[in-house]
């Protein structure tokens, strides 16, 4: 399954690999360098820590890029008429009325999502429950303390 993924969190992704592959990388051969220089490896501390830590970069690095290798793109669909979208879909900001309070989420992959910074998503019971819909209608997403019902107010 692909994971989706914004423009600004592939740019994320891409400089924290940057970060590992050239900064990272370089203050570990340092520090392999320097624990050398002290003598019989069998017994070096430092020497043992500097490894681990190459290994776990190396392991990160593999990771972010076989991320960046199955993430799929959230390409910006907007009418050519208006700055809205006229269903809701990955990428979307989707602002809502729920008791009366006017709420804003964005509709993200799971890899960006971030529901403090109202970042949703679209595997999340709540992101799911946006996807395909319009403006106007009525939404109810079932969560631990009960059905929470919401009406799109606007798609961006």
């Amino acid at each position: 399954m692909k994971n989706f993924i914004t423009k600004e969190g592939l740019k994320k992704l891409k400089e924290e690999l940057n970060i590992l592959k050239k900064k990272k990388r370089q203050e570990i051969a340092k520090r392999i360098g320097e624990a050398k220089e002290m003598g019989d490896l069998s017994e070096n501390a430092e020497y043992a820590e500097a490894k681990e830590a190459q290994s776990l970069n190396e392991q990160q690095i593999a990771e972010l890029e076989q991320t960046i290798r199955e993430t799929a793109l959230i390409e910006e669909t907007r009418n050519k008429t208006a700055n809205e979208t006229t269903i809701v879909q990955i990428g979307s900001t989707v602002t809502v009325k729920n008791n009366g309070q006017t709420k804003c989420f964005t509709i993200v992959g799971s890899s960006e999502a971030n529901p403090s910074q109202g970042k949703v998503s679209n595997e999340s019971p709540l992101g799911a429950a946006f996807l395909n819909h319009k403006i106007g209608d009525d939404i109810e997403v079932k969560t631990p303390g009960g059905t929470v019902k919401y009406k799109i107010i606007k798609i961006e």
